[in-house]
């Protein structure tokens, strides 16, 4: 029996939830206080790792409930709606910071960001917890192997980069203001661009990631599900096949198999097998076959790219 450390798995992503929370709230009350339009798109972009973790949470819930009479196909397109609303909100962000660094540009003389060592300080104690999520999350998530937890430790340690450009860009107009040098006051409204692209690639990545479950977009090349269910004794064919939802969050497979069997119960065990191979190889997975007799014969394996005839 494979362990269940679901509870473990969100134990980790409610402990990092809270501190990414408080890297949050520290980067928007710094951001605002010193006027950094780079620092405020910092905090849009970890405005994703709360909700990496919010909808972690939400996944490793809806994973424990079977189907239910109003949701016969599970919950998991519940988190993907979510999602889509976290993608809206970052590339309206994204789109913000865009209009508020531009409006400083065409403003006749930078504005001045008002920054002291206190505040650096805080910001290199906020570098410090991202660098401690990004890998206690990775060391946690790879000993129970929860893809959940590694993605996340991805998506955290990307955070740091951008802190730490953050930071350096934020400590060059600390300098400035000290030398008497106004030319480095624009690094803070240059470093909000390439930030900003950031925050419009992880809203890009939050729909590339989820849109899948909602368009029902083919989840498994139907013809590596034909070469399993080919290797399984007893059948001869299968076609007809289809697939929809996410490797390694939910599958559904639906095929017709043409099987070699002199009754209903050797049918049911031949395809007992198949569902099992295909669960071990794209688990988790629902299965629905339909079993056709050995006269019926067909060498179409799914629907045809260009003309939508099945193949």
């Amino acid at each position: 029996m494979v362990k269940d450390n679901r509870d473990r798995v969100r134990r980790v992503l409610a402990l990092t939830l809270g501190l990414n929370l408080v890297v949050l709230c520290i980067k928007v009350v710094v951001g605002y206080i010193t006027g950094s339009l780079s620092l405020l798109a910092d905090a849009l972009h970890s405005v994703t790792d709360s909700a990496n973790n919010v909808l972690g949470l939400v996944t490793n819930h809806l994973a424990t409930p079977q189907p239910d009479r109003e949701h016969p196909y599970g919950h998991q397109k519940f988190d993907a709606i979510g999602a889509l609303g976290i993608a809206a909100f970052l590339g309206m962000a994204c789109f913000e910071i865009f209009s508020s660094a531009v409006e400083r540009i065409l403003t006749p003389g930078p504005k001045a960001v008002q920054i002291s060592p206190g505040e650096l300080w805080l910001l290199l104690l906020v570098l410090g917890i991202n660098i401690f999520v990004a890998f206690y999350e990775r060391k946690v998530g790879q000993r129970l192997g929860s893809s959940i937890l590694v993605a996340d430790a991805k998506h955290t340690m990307s955070d740091v980069w951008v802190t730490i450009l953050v930071i350096a860009g934020l400590i060059a107009v600390w300098q400035g203001q000290v030398w008497h040098l106004p030319q480095l006051l624009w690094l803070d409204v240059v470093l909000a661009f390439p930030v900003a692209l950031l925050v419009f690639k992880s809203g890009y990545e939050v729909l590339q990631e989820n849109l899948p479950w909602l368009v029902d977009r083919m989840a498994v090349a139907p013809e590596a599900i034909h070469a399993v269910a080919m290797s399984v004794p007893g059948i001869i064919n299968c076609h007809d096949i289809a697939s929809r939802g996410v490797v390694g969050r939910q599958v559904f497979i639906e095929m017709h198999a043409i099987v070699d069997a002199p009754d209903v119960a050797t049918a049911h065990k031949i395809t007992e097998e198949v569902e099992a191979r295909l669960e071990a190889r794209f688990a988790p997975v629902r299965v629905l076959i339909h079993i056709e007799p050995p006269e019926y014969k067909s060498d179409r394996i799914t629907y045809d790219t260009a003309s939508g005839q099945e193949t």
